[in-house]
């Protein structure tokens, strides 16, 4: 694809722009959602704006999570980092204990660009212990649940239950012996009856307060909006359960570990667990079928659901006249498992856990309804936006890992990198490449540097499930995809 000539000659003098010229951005951020989604195929989904959005800009197809755990994956994107690099995997992990002086995303906007940045939603992780990162933002972050029920019936009473309690950091030291949550709701209220609805209507109202501002003071606007749904539970309004018939839904194909693959990459159990009617001790494939359509009928529900409010805060870009100057991404903080394998919600190396939708508009770059499949990762999308808005390079002091993908915004076909690299800390630590074709993953104790690594090689073109670890199969392409894992070196 040639980039017209004025193009160019934008991008060269990009740097010199005023704030007053400088695009806006706005950061939709959503908390497990993997690309289930009708722009990228899915025939079940009903998600019309994040489709609409799609055809705006350019669809990548080949996005992963640094991590598929919401805090290090948050953490992450808003540091340009790898978690291997800057040792935040857990959701406990404060961010300033270990990197006080880290310049985040929207620190670096509002240092070299004279940004206001502002936090709507879940953006940073809290709970568990993590307070997020509040000094990201010049003003306030504006907050609301994350964990919420409108039915009693849900909470035993109106209990505290022990996902709301960890979500709120609130009695932390004994989560189990408070009450399990339900899994699922569905009463017939308003969006706003639930969080998301009231974090597009507070998203709707800044926005409108920020072309007010740019028009006086000539200040763009960094702004970050973050969604709950569908992370569990899956409450959300009835209107939108009744979009989907259950008995269409896909159930699982395949409910058992990867043929070869070692115990340490699969999962049992978990977070599920800690919703009611989900049997505690019993594997995810033994799951009742009731029970399954119930979860994949909720998570479908809640998608939809999150779909209309971002379809709010995009009509309200519109009308407002703002889309034609705002970069525009939509992230998902990582991907979720619906029973492949065996297995419920994400926290594994898995294509189902680690896959993500990310679509970036950039009014006069991205080509409408374009698409790529340059393997690229969360940490990318800091230098990306950096360069979009003109700004300087990301330079830390934490480690800057990602790599500007505005080449490939300019043309979908080039390519930045040959892989993307994620990870996940278990028993061993599990660092991972995947590139157009393979995912190699390298299980590996952290403590025992001399220890022999345990490997996984799945060839994504010809087995897309994951069904078999072809590992001791394929000998050269482990030794080609581990000179490309040595380059991101060993974790912190």
């Amino acid at each position: 694809m040639t980039r017209p000539s004025w193009i160019t000659a934008l991008l060269a003098v990009c740097t010199s722009l005023s704030a007053a010229e400088k695009p806006n951005v706005l950061l939709l951020l959503v908390d497990d959602l993997k690309p289930a989604l009708g722009c990228y195929g899915d025939p079940h989904a009903k998600t019309p704006n994040l489709d609409a959005l799609a055809s705006r800009g350019m669809r990548f197809d080949l996005a992963y999570c640094n991590q598929a755990v919401c805090a290090p994956s948050r953490f992450h994107l808003m540091l340009g980092s790898h978690s291997t690099s800057t040792g935040l995997f857990g959701l406990g992990d404060q961010l300033r204990e270990k990197w006080p002086d880290a310049v985040t995303l929207p620190q670096h906007f509002a240092k070299h660009g004279g940004y206001r940045t502002e936090s709507i939603g879940k953006v940073f992780h809290v709970g568990h212990g993590n307070e997020g990162d509040p000094s990201s933002f010049t003003v306030p972050p504006f907050k609301d649940k994350v964990i919420e029920y409108l039915d009693p019936a849900s909470t035993h009473g109106g209990q505290l239950t022990r996902e709301e309690a960890l979500f709120t950091n609130q009695r932390l030291d004994e989560i189990p012996s408070l009450p399990r949550g339900a899994a699922w709701e569905s009463p017939d209220v308003p969006d706003e009856a639930y969080a998301d609805g009231r974090v597009a209507n507070e998203a709707v109202k800044r926005l409108g307060e920020a072309k007010t501002r740019r028009e006086k003071e000539g200040t763009p606007f960094f702004m970050a909006v973050g969604f709950v749904r569908p992370h569990l539970p899956f409450s959300a309004p009835k209107r939108y359960w009744d979009l989907h018939d259950p008995a269409t839904l896909p159930l699982p194909e395949k409910e058992t570990p990867p043929i070869d693959s070692p115990p340490v990459a699969n999962k049992v159990g978990g977070e599920i667990a800690a919703y009611d009617p989900v049997p505690v001790k019993t594997p995810g494939a033994k799951f009742p079928e009731e029970l399954k359509r119930n979860l994949i009928h909720g998570y479908y529900a809640g998608t939809s659901y999150v779909d209309a409010q971002i379809g709010k805060v995009l009509a309200a870009l519109d009308d407002l006249g703002l889309d034609e100057n705002t970069i525009v991404v939509l992230w998902g903080d990582h991907g979720f498992h619906l029973g492949d394998h065996g297995i419920w919600t994400k926290h594994t190396n898995y294509e189902q856990a680690t896959r993500i939708p990310l679509v970036i508009v950039a009014p006069g770059l991205t080509e409408a309804g374009s698409s790529s499949r340059q393997p690229c990762g969360t940490v990318d999308l800091f230098p990306t936006l950096a360069e979009l808005a003109g700004l300087p390079a990301p330079t830390g002091p934490q480690p800057i890992d990602g790599l500007s993908l505005v080449p490939v915004l300019r043309d979908p076909e080039a390519r930045v990198r040959d892989h993307t690299f994620h990870c996940f800390p278990k028993a061993k630590l599990g660092r991972a490449i995947r590139t157009e074709r393979y995912r190699l993953v390298e299980w590996k104790e952290t403590d025992k540097p001399d220890s022999a690594p345990v490997w996984e090689l799945y060839d994504l073109i010809e087995d897309p499930d994951e069904t078999r670890n072809l590992a001791r199969d394929r000998p050269g392409v482990i030794a080609e995809l581990r000179a490309m894992l040595a380059g991101h070196g060993e974790s912190r």
